[in-house]
């Protein structure tokens, strides 16, 4: 049977947890398509610390991001984080999450969502935050936000070949089931 439209799957978890390594590299290894961090770019791209306003834009941007790069041909879209980071990033930054955006999130057709581990060494770069500890309390929050909302996922782990490896696993598992 034929879908009607890709797999889509979301790589989530802290920042500095091999996200855009792995998206990359599933896209590749998968002949799909890899949708970048639109966040990291607005962020380098200010000149000036970012606001709660900047969120919102980057997350009305997503959304439409979302719309675009899940049509065409490829077989899975592989997107290097999505509406959940949003999420988490305005509850913990912000306390204050807009009700429209929970609304997107649900609305959403993810087929899986790979949250990272932070079992791999934290790298500086000037828009992460969150060293340390700070990953893990970060980690439990994605993962009691998916466990909430029913959605599939699978914990990636391990470092270099192992992560990969196991990411490979869970989403020919994804669509090993869907046949």
């Amino acid at each position: 049977m034929k879908r009607d439209r890709p797999y889509i799957i979301v790589l989530t978890g802290p920042e500095s947890t091999g996200k855009t390594t792995l998206a990359g590299q599933l896209a590749g290894y998968f002949g799909g398509r890899w949708v970048p961090e639109y966040a990291r770019n607005y962020v380098e791209h200010l000149d000036r610390p970012y606001d709660f306003e900047d969120v919102v834009r980057i997350a009305r941007y997503q959304i439409k991001q979302t719309d675009r790069m899940t049509g065409g041909d490829v077989p899975v879209v592989f997107f290097d984080t999505d509406l959940i980071i949003l999420k988490i990033w305005f509850q913990v930054r912000y306390k204050n999450v807009p009700g429209w955006l929970q609304e997107a999130i649900e609305k959403r057709k993810i087929d899986l969502y790979l949250l990272c581990r932070p079992d791999i060494p934290w790298k500086y770069d000037p828009v992460r935050e969150n060293p340390g500890q700070k990953r893990e309390e970060l980690f439990f929050i994605y993962e009691k936000e998916l466990h909430k909302l029913g959605f599939p996922y699978r914990i990636v782990e391990g470092e270099g070949e192992v992560r990969l490896r196991n990411a490979k696993l869970f989403v020919e598992e994804v669509i090993k089931n869907d046949k």
